[in-house]
């Protein structure tokens, strides 16, 4: 059986109300035996090399102080840079308090040697040719000048010298210290004296010293880390004193080494995790007792404390993983439980969205059913009144109708009286036309016999065909009886023309359009309302029987 299930069963029997003390040595004896350890014979048991140390991580930096050699013009970016560069322990955190200038170079003088030595050359060669060198236009003694005061003006520039902000330089003559000065410009006019050191004192440097193994007071090796920062306060003392860079480094190491292992000493190994952010304020008096006045360290912190023996720190852990495990076995029994809680809620809720979806689905069905009745009430409603009114609309138009065909045969009666020659000049040419017609569809008459009297007369034949007898329209006593009922008419003619005046003047009578409503209820209400259209069908006048 894992680790983990071993702390789970543990945790589980704490979380029921078990002794804890049994239980986490139930699960410690199920895992590494009686004994403890590593269970024997390469079994599933927990492997030490699982609980790494922080160091085997890459958490912790060396660091190395270094001096470099620089032209003055770069002191002060060496002085203020850091680097990490990749050591043979792991990286190493590289600093550079202090800096060593390049002397003067022979290189910058050129020009002014060159002057000087194209004039003696010059010079050489004007004596030679008998001229004489001072008075030469080229070569006279205004260029001796010159050269003389280019090589004046080179030597005081290089004499120059700039000291970067917050740093101390120190002067020395033949190495014999003359004079520390401060930031700012120099100028050294005696070419013995040169900057030998450039030294930053007011930065504060970080120093991380990692002490890998010490023993502790029960006697398990313990691995520190003790960050310092340090600010060079004497650069005299810190270059003549504690050998510079070289001399601090080593004694700054061998100081914190020396200190922290009396620390660790007097630590229990189970008690070296609490070193970390403990005070230090001890400790820093102490190492500022052996470093004082040259160097002063501000500050001092333990980064880093753990037991160096990977077996000792799975001891260590495993009371830690049975309380991580009981917390997060408890943690998930509370979200099952929640989980649980919120699923009831849930249900709950949603059960009461489906009623309250049922009693909406209810009304959408209700007020549906009452917009359908209402619906087909007013399709009904509009086609009893369509109906109306268009037999009313029927009725005007055939009395009119009517009115105007009486009309018209008493205007008739009233012209034939008058004049039937034309009436019956008009009954003869529709009689032709009529002839005319039906000449292509007349049938074949076959002539039997000769002579005058067996001709045909084709006309009478036609006419006959048409029930044509071929009198008069109108005999005389018809016509008389016209005559004498000519002012009746002539009355009942005049009695119409105000009826049918205010007819011409309200102009053609229209129906009122049905309701839209009534009109897409003959498509959604075809079932309510079939007999209703049937009784409309059945007042609907024949084809051409308006015309």
């Amino acid at each position: 059986m894992s680790l983990a299930q071993n702390v789970r069963q543990a945790a589980r029997a704490v979380a029921e109300g078990g002794d804890p003390r049994q239980a986490v040595a139930g699960a410690l004896r199920e895992q590494y035996g009686v004994g403890g350890g590593q269970a024997p014979g390469g079994g599933s048991g927990a492997d030490p090399a699982d609980f790494l140390a922080a160091r085997d991580q890459g958490a912790s930096v060396d660091t190395r102080i270094e001096q470099q050699s620089v032209w003055l013009n770069s002191a002060s970016e060496a002085l203020n840079r850091s680097k990490l560069e990749r050591g043979p322990s792991g990286p190493v955190h590289v600093i550079c308090p202090m800096v060593i200038p390049r002397g003067r170079s022979l290189l910058t003088m050129f020009p002014a040697v060159l002057l000087i030595a194209v004039g003696v050359v010059a010079s050489v060669v004007l004596s030679a040719t008998g001229g004489d060198a001072l008075l030469n236009p080229f070569f006279g003694i205004h260029y001796w000048v010159m050269a003389l005061a280019a090589a004046v003006f080179m030597w005081w520039r290089q004499g120059m010298v700039m000291v970067p902000d917050g740093c101390q330089a120190l002067i020395t003559r033949f190495g014999k210290l003359e004079q520390v000065t401060g930031p700012g410009r120099v100028t050294l006019f005696n070419p013995w004296k040169r900057v030998s050191y450039i030294v930053n004192t007011t930065r504060e440097y970080p120093f991380n010293a990692p002490i890998r193994e010490a023993p502790t007071r029960s006697g398990v090796k313990a691995s520190i880390d003790l960050f310092v920062q340090f600010r060079i306060n004497d650069p005299v003392e810190f270059i003549y004193t504690l050998g510079a860079v070289r001399g601090f480094q080593e004694k700054l190491n061998n100081a914190v080494s020396e200190t922290t292992r009396a620390l660790i000493y007097d630590q229990e190994a189970s008690d070296i995790y609490d070193m970390v952010g403990e005070n230090t304020t001890p400790l820093l008096e102490q190492l500022n007792q052996q470093f004082s006045p040259a160097v002063e360290l501000t500050n001092a912190n333990i980064t880093h404390a753990e037991p160096a023996s990977q077996e000792y720190r799975m001891d260590l852990a495993a009371p830690e993983m049975v309380r991580v495990a009981k917390e997060a076995y408890t943690h998930e029994y509370e979200l099952q439980l929640r989980k649980e809680q919120d699923e009831g809620d849930l249900n709950k809720e949603l059960a009461s969205l489906n009623e309250t979806l049922s009693a909406i689905q209810a009304d959408i069905a209700t007020y549906q059913a009452q917009m359908d009745t209402a619906l087909e009430r007013e399709t009904n409603r509009a086609r009893a009144v369509a109906r109306q009114r268009f037999t009313e609309a029927e009725s005007e138009a055939r009395a009119n109708a009517a009115l105007l065909e009486a009309q018209a045969l008493d205007i008739r009666a009233v012209s034939a009286a008058e004049a039937p020659e034309i009436l019956n000049y008009r009954y003869q040419q529709r009689v032709l036309d009529t002839l005319e017609q039906l000449a292509d569809r007349l049938p074949q008459v076959v002539k039997i016999g000769a002579g005058d009297g067996a001709s045909v007369n084709f006309l009478r034949v036609a006419q006959e065909i048409v029930g044509e007898a071929g009198g008069e329209l109108f005999t005389e006593t018809d016509m008389a009886a016209i005559r004498t009922r000519l002012a009746e008419i002539a009355d009942r003619i005049a009695g119409r023309e105000d009826e049918i005046a205010r007819l011409l003047a309200a102009g053609p009578s229209t129906v009122t359009a049905v309701p839209a409503a009534a009109a897409r209820g003959d498509e959604d209400g075809e079932q309510g309302a079939g007999t209703a259209g049937g009784a409309a069908d059945a007042f609907a006048p024949p084809a051409g029987e308006g015309e």
